[in-house]
């Protein structure tokens, strides 16, 4: 603000003595104004302070414990705070009862007792893509899947056969700098640092073929109508490995959708086969009739989506029917800027009337393996313990 005075005004030791103490009135103004604060107390951006684990007492107490570590990470910043919120919005989905909402007049008579709304939960689905089934991720799902703790899973055809597969065979770990020509040449095939040998797929065809051939057999003579969400529930009870996500979705009868099916090796085994026994028809219509009534019926829902791509949109998108999702969580590590819907913020799901306009939905910017074990330790791990007791 003083660079175009002229020269003779600039070297006049009383006119600097001025603009020095301008200049210093200029600065402190901009970098040390007070705060703007409601009244006496304090603003709205002062509501949580941020503070860590305290690492001097667990020293003291001689324990590190996961329950208090995770607690912390609600008030740490960054993404550890992301964690701590999709905490409290899967702990929200798991105790919601109808009973917490007052009775509507127009209420079915049915649904208006204490006890009758008491039973009714929120409807969870539960997203994830492939790799997580790759990956030991797995187990985490199963073990959900086994204790009925969600109502309905997306997924893709590698999300469905990698989990088949690791019945029959093992996948191995490996590396993200093993050289792709040397594991073409062995025969191996690389998801991130895991590594599948190819005659996993070769069991697979074994397996899977003559199902295939049964299923062509019941559809000519029984009119079944396969959908992709049968066909799995299908491969669940033959598979009848108590290792496997969805035998334990067919024991449980809870609907596995899988809108691409044939994108994957199942997609391969199906090509196959169609030349050795044509015939198969999957019908892809019923499901998603299948999958939109389940959220259109719902008195609540909650989404949990791992990753994005179809699996992602294609829970979104059942849950615009309802007006919005009650909850949700997304983890994944996509960016917004790309216009991507696996990259998108539920902000932009709340525009398109994929979740409620009064939800606090949480998107975590993280891998998936990392952060959702911690997860479930802290919501559908404690939620079973105390149904348990």
């Amino acid at each position: 603000m003083f660079y175009n005075l002229p020269p003779e005004i600039l070297r006049n030791p009383c006119a600097q003595q001025s603009i020095t103490k301008m200049a210093n009135d200029s600065v402190r103004e901009a970098v040390l104004t007070a705060s703007n604060t409601a009244g006496e107390g304090k603003s709205e951006y002062e509501q949580e302070e941020v503070k860590g684990f305290d690492w001097d007492a667990a020293l003291s107490s001689g324990s590190a414990g996961l329950d208090e570590l995770l607690k912390s990470y609600r008030y740490t910043g960054f993404q550890a705070t992301s964690v701590g919120k999709a905490i409290e919005e899967i702990n929200r989905m798991l105790h919601w009862r109808m009973s917490d909402e007052p009775v509507d007049e127009n209420e079915y008579e049915e649904l208006k007792s204490f006890e009758a709304r008491n039973k009714i939960k929120c409807t969870i689905f539960l997203g994830y893509t492939s790799n997580l089934v790759s990956s030991g991720l797995r187990e985490t799902i199963k073990f959900l899947v086994k204790h009925s703790l969600v109502q309905a899973i997306v997924t893709s055809a590698g999300g469905v056969e990698e989990d088949f597969i690791k019945c029959l065979a093992p996948t191995y770990l490996g590396d993200f700098s093993m050289s792709g020509p040397s594991l073409r040449m062995a025969r191996m095939n690389r998801i991130g640092n895991l590594v599948v040998p190819n005659d996993n797929y070769c069991k697979f065809e074994e397996w899977i073929l003559p199902i295939l051939d049964k299923m062509v057999e019941e559809q000519k003579n029984q009119g079944t109508n396969w959908t992709p969400s049968k066909i799995i529930d299908r491969l669940g009870k033959e598979i009848n490995h108590e290792d496997s996500i969805y035998y334990w979705a067919h024991k449980n009868q809870i609907p596995v959708f899988c809108p691409a099916l044939t994108d994957g090796s199942l997609g391969d085994m199906i090509y196959f086969h169609h030349y050795r026994t044509p015939g198969l028809v999957v019908d892809i219509a019923e499901d998603i009739r299948t999958i939109v009534n389940l959220s259109v019926r719902s008195k609540h829902t909650g989404m949990i989506i791992l990753g994005g791509g179809v699996v992602k949109h294609h829970i979104c998108n059942a849950n615009l029917f309802r007006n919005g999702a009650d909850y949700s969580v997304f983890i994944n590590t996509g960016q917004e800027f790309d216009g991507s819907d696996a990259g998108a913020r539920p902000d932009e799901a709340i525009s398109w009337g994929k979740i409620k306009i009064n939800a606090q939905p949480v998107k975590v910017y993280a891998e998936a393996t990392l952060v959702f074990p911690l997860i479930v330790s802290q919501t559908f791990y404690k939620y079973l313990l105390k149904e348990k007791k």
